[in-house]
């Protein structure tokens, strides 16, 4: 991050110095709104992974419920 000094204008004229703060905050602000854009992505993109990851593991539990189920019934017939 870029270190910015008071110029000796902005320490004898205040308007120099306002005008100098004005534009500082200008562009922090930019950066700022980048930065949640980012961050909102990121969100987008977890949110979207959470609720792929919760199909893949209902998925899966209802594969190993549907061949416990089956193997039951195969050795309830095989024992009748």
């Amino acid at each position: 991050m870029a270190k910015t000094k008071a110029t000796s204008l902005e320490r004898e004229n205040l308007e120099a110095h306002v005008d100098m703060c004005e534009q500082r905050y200008i562009n922090l602000e930019s950066r700022l709104d980048k930065i949640e854009a980012k961050v909102e992505h990121i969100h987008n993109d977890i949110t979207h992974g959470n609720k792929s990851l919760t199909k893949v593991i209902i998925g899966a539990t209802g594969t190993i419920v549907a061949g416990l189920l089956s193997t039951i019934v195969v050795l309830l017939i095989n024992f009748s």
